[in-house]
């Protein structure tokens, strides 16, 4: 997830785990004096088998073996006061506490190991992450930038939604897609856009021939791309291409079939609907489409806010699809941070859990040109964070009515 990171000033899990084990440690202590002072006929040795299997839970092999060889010599102490080692029930009971324990050490070794593995996993996919997204910075010439990233694969932070910032001397390409599919099959497919993307950018002097030049890299090397063998259907990638340029206020866009983008302006939100909406890219058996760029105003002080379909496609527990649009409308207007944060709270509090599907929101801030930092553009740019409304939004430059 983007949009900054928020530092949680807590104990580290396994320091707090060993400070928990004095509970096992006390209940060895508190089972061995009771039964000590108790009648010969009552036994309450097999309760130290509590101790070894709490410390399981607390810490790991090596620390649960100690506190179990100290619930065995608990047991002998409490047999020497009983009537000495040599009773076979004395015996009996300490070889399986013995056993018992071994196990419970044993156990919690396995699950040390798949855990290392499963960290492992992470960082990788984390890893993974940083180089397929290479996420922008929080500014980016006369832009501020925010993101959000939810991917749907449980235990991974990747997916099969993307976007990307390209930046030049005279101004900024954003994309935003989202592949057919989810989850960590959808990678190959993401990562095949990401790289035409970032390299097109910088070749095609408009974003008509960008979308043109796209749909040929990606008719080009989808095949190969695409894991058509766990996913025979058909695949193609919706998206989103921005042309912001530095100086003036003429925003231009080419929807492939991807959610239209909001704009936030003097407190009024208005979805931007593409006039000449092209298919989503991929579409290699139709005649190629013939791309032509959308204009739209995009003022200081004004907000973009980019998505995919998980977001606005996200279901309540009742069934009901989050409302992006109105939601958006009572968000804060302290930054694009800020807004991020607030869907993000709001998105969850909707679906009362983490999305089902990939979701990723970028949002964009104008914040004056007179903020441009030149020494900072470059082709890679290091890493950093449905509803039409009422006619009273603010119009839509050159959108139908």
């Amino acid at each position: 997830m983007g949009a900054g990171h928020v530092p949680v000033d807590r104990l580290p899990e396994q320091q707090l785990g060993r400070r928990l084990v004095a509970i096992p440690l006390a209940l060895i202590v508190a089972i061995t004096v009771v039964d000590i002072h108790s009648p010969p006929d009552i036994h309450l040795g097999p309760l130290l088998v509590i101790a070894p299997a709490l410390t399981a839970s607390l810490a790991g092999p090596r620390l649960t073996a100690l506190v179990g060889a100290l619930a065995v010599a608990a047991q002998v102490l409490i047999g020497v006061f009983h009537g000495g080692l040599t009773t076979p029930n004395h015996l009996s009971q300490i070889a399986a506490l013995t056993l018992l324990s071994a196990l419970v050490v044993f156990v919690c070794h396995v699950r040390e190991r798949r855990s290392r593995e499963l960290n492992r996993a992470r960082s990788v996919a984390e890893t993974a992450q940083l180089v397929l997204l290479r996420p922008p910075r929080r500014r980016i010439g006369p832009l501020r930038v925010a993101w959000l990233y939810l991917a749907a694969e449980d235990e991974t932070r990747i997916g099969g939604d993307l976007f990307a910032i390209a930046r030049s001397e005279r101004g900024t390409r954003v994309i935003i897609g989202d592949v057919r599919g989810k989850g960590l099959a959808a990678i190959g497919e993401a990562s095949m856009v990401l790289g035409a993307f970032r390299e097109g950018a910088h070749h095609y002097d408009t974003l008509p021939e960008l979308a043109s030049g796209l749909e040929v890299s990606v008719c080009r090397s989808l095949e190969d791309a695409a894991d058509t063998e766990n996913d025979p259907g058909e695949h193609f990638i919706t998206a989103l291409l921005l042309d912001i340029p530095d100086q003036g206020t003429q925003v231009e866009m080419v929807n492939l079939g991807h959610p239209p983008p909001l704009l936030l302006h003097d407190g009024q939100v208005t979805v931007l609907h593409a006039r000449r909406p092209v298919p989503p890219l991929g579409m290699c058996e139709l005649p190629a489409p013939s791309h032509r760029a959308d204009p739209f105003t995009f003022e200081d002080g004004d907000t973009l806010l980019l998505y995919t379909d998980g977001v606005i496609e996200a279901r309540s527990p009742e069934g009901a699809f989050y409302p992006l649009t109105e939601r958006v409308t009572s968000a804060p207007t302290s930054g694009p941070e800020a807004l991020i944060r607030h869907i993000h709270r709001d998105l969850l509090n909707h679906v009362g859990h983490e999305p089902g599907d990939d979701a990723a929101l970028l949002a964009i801030e104008r914040y004056g040109a007179h903020h441009l930092h030149r020494p900072h553009i470059t082709g890679h740019p290091p890493l950093d964070g449905r509803r039409r409304l009422d006619s009273a939004s603010k119009p839509v430059p050159g959108a139908p009515s």
